[in-house]
């Protein structure tokens, strides 16, 4: 799962999308797209974390947008939709994997930098943007085990998975 010589807040993202991803494992295309309001579905919420990873990882740190209709269906605010989960899966696979090698490569100096848009320095450092989506990331995992409960899945995990063992605490 994490590559050995990440940087420690990149480990610390890796274990919550391999939480997430845990979280909708097994779940149908039917129940993906099941909107309990006024939750999102499974199907939309992992189109929107693959949105966000677009842009922060991926327009911010890159200049690049594979999937520019992510940006526009996924965004807070959204209309709500019911895309099939193997669609939005798909696409996040594709955009978490665009990402990875700029994450591999981050460094604590590398983080503290402000990525600019629009020819303007952003507040907020890439640092931040990481810490966003990896605590995007565990919200979206208690969103979707409230969605797979009131579906009346069950064998759904309890805690947190290994992170002794995936993603342990690391000063640097």
């Amino acid at each position: 799962m994490d590559q050995p010589d990440s940087h420690p807040l990149v480990a610390q993202l890796r274990f919550a999308r391999s939480e997430f991803l845990r979280g909708v494992a097994g779940v149908s295309d039917e129940d993906g797209a099941v909107r309990l309001e006024p939750m999102n579905c499974l199907a939309w919420n992992v189109g929107h974390l693959a949105s966000q990873e677009q842009a922060y990882f991926l327009i911010f740190a890159q200049g690049l947008e594979p999937l520019p209709e992510i940006a526009t269906a996924y965004r807070t605010g959204a209309p709500g939709i019911a895309p099939r989960l193997s669609e939005t899966l798909a696409a996040w696979q594709r955009i978490t994997g665009a990402a990875d090698p700029w994450l591999d490569t981050v460094t604590t100096a590398g983080l503290l930098e402000h990525p600019v848009r629009q020819g303007k320095p952003m507040r907020p450092t890439f640092g931040n943007l990481v810490l966003r989506a990896t605590y995007h990331y565990w919200y979206h995992c208690g969103e979707n085990q409230a969605v797979r409960q009131q579906l009346g899945h069950t064998g759904l995990g309890q805690f947190v998975g290994d992170l002794d063992g995936e993603a342990p605490y690391s000063p640097e």
